[in-house]
């Protein structure tokens, strides 16, 4: 190479160049669109399938705990796979599943084939995430690495939003649920599309940057886990509570919205089904699916917001701290009052903006990079057994008392575990050097 070579500039779209590694977030985000409208499409539409199957409110919950049960069993070997293989592969395996799974779920005709879908989903779903999170810390590792998080989230939240505020929409205007299953396999699609993408990104910017080979890291053995510290199992049992009180409580949420305020499912409005959407979008402060996503849509613009905030102040056990508070008064007031739930939902919305902005990016910060794969694997396995477990006693707890008080302390319940755990955390980590606490410089 001459000199002339070596002098010259880079292009605009080089790997090199911020354009690109921001592009390539874009990407990396859209992985779990479609896994986000999929796994959400089941709460949206309760009230249809508990009407049109004839189910219990625990066997809807009950779809959920089998993707929930497929995730723990696969999900902490699905983190070892990203450490072997690298999130390319990885990446591909766990997209196909998820797609999978959705066309499954669509084209059951029975509860068990219903079953049996949503556990291929979960044995494709829990470890994209994983490897999606892997992914942002290979490209975003101190640099912006939480505001990418916070990205992210915010990107598949989308999903989640559509989902609530389309589900029942497509059962009611195209005359069954299964349209709203057969749009949730177009989400997964979409998502499949975007890994394509990535790739080709990141091979890219892998040869240009001399990115970290994550398939050249150490042997994966079970005795490794032995080396994370407090901070890391107060930061997993944290997840544990914190994502029960708040994805097992959306699995029925519709249904207890329409049952206990009678809040209509869908806005009345004319026109094509575009138009509809449109409309209910609009008015997601008067229907049961739309109240149910005003978490996710007050995560999903203020997230990352919140990651850029976590970037340069620290403080993250703080905010996980104040999250977790959150979640007590919010679940109590649903359950023991008549507060129209548009009110504490916004607060559970302030409190799924705080805790995963801060949760999730923790972990890199206290568990050995070569260990991240597996860190995020078994925190995400121990975060489903709370996933799998509590969506089937929100359904039983309703079945048997015929009413949600019960569920609604329960999760309060779960909030308050929760408290201790972050307060726990914030302790240790002052004892571990404060790594949570301090702020996380970018650097270019």
């Amino acid at each position: 190479m001459t000199n002339t070579e070596a002098a010259a500039p880079v292009g605009f779209f080089h790997p090199t160049r911020p354009i690109y590694r921001f592009t390539n977030l874009l990407f990396i985000s859209s992985l779990s669109f479609g896994s986000y409208f999929a796994y959400d499409i089941i709460g949206a539409i309760a009230p249809s399938l508990i009407e049109e199957l004839k189910a219990a409110r625990a066997t809807v919950g009950t779809m959920n705990t089998m993707y929930s049960v497929a995730a723990i069993l696969v999900v902490l070997f699905g983190g070892m796979l990203i450490d072997r293989l690298g999130t390319r592969k990885a990446s591909i395996i766990f997209s196909v599943l998820v797609l999978a799974g959705a066309a499954i779920v669509w084209q059951a005709r029975s509860i068990p084939m219903i079953f049996l879908g949503r556990f291929v989903f979960g044995a494709g779903s829990e470890p994209l995430v994983v490897a999606q999170s892997a992914m942002l810390a290979r490209w975003f590792k101190n640099k912006e690495m939480a505001m990418a998080f916070g990205v992210q989230l915010t990107v598949s939240r989308l999903g989640s939003l559509f989902a609530f505020n389309t589900g029942e929409l497509f059962s009611s205007y195209f005359g069954s649920y299964r349209y709203a299953l057969l749009a949730a396999v177009g989400a997964c699609a979409l998502s499949l599309v975007g890994n394509l993408f990535y790739i080709v990104m990141d091979k890219r910017g892998e040869k240009a940057l001399n990115l970290r080979d994550e398939s050249a890291g150490d042997k994966i053995v079970f005795k490794d886990i032995k080396e994370f510290k407090p901070t890391f199992w107060y930061v997993t049992a944290l997840c544990f509570t914190f994502y029960a009180a708040i994805f097992p409580f959306q699995s029925l949420s519709t249904d207890f919205f329409v049952t206990k305020w009678g809040i209509a499912r869908t806005a009345s409005a004319a026109g094509g089904f575009l138009a509809q959407v449109f409309n209910n979008l609009l008015h997601i402060f008067s229907t049961a699916g739309g109240i149910t996503s005003i978490i996710i849509f007050a995560s999903m613009l203020l997230a990352p917001f919140a990651g850029r905030l976590i970037d340069r102040v620290g403080k993250r056990a703080t905010f996980m701290i104040a999250g977790s508070l959150l979640l007590i008064p919010c679940h109590l007031a649903m359950g023991l009052t008549k507060i129209y739930p548009v009110y504490p939902m916004i607060l559970l919305g302030f409190a799924f903006v705080l805790v995963p902005a801060a949760l999730w990016p923790s972990v890199p910060l206290i568990v050995r990079s070569e260990r991240v794969g597996t860190a995020f694997g078994l925190m995400t396995a121990i975060q489903n057994i709370g996933l799998g477990l509590f969506p089937l006693l929100n359904g039983l707890l309703r079945d048997k008392t015929g009413s949600y008080v019960g569920s609604q302390i329960m999760f309060a319940g779960l909030g308050l575990i929760g408290l201790m755990f972050a307060l726990l955390l914030k302790r240790a980590d002052r004892r571990e050097g404060q790594r949570l606490e301090i702020p996380q410089k970018a650097k270019s």
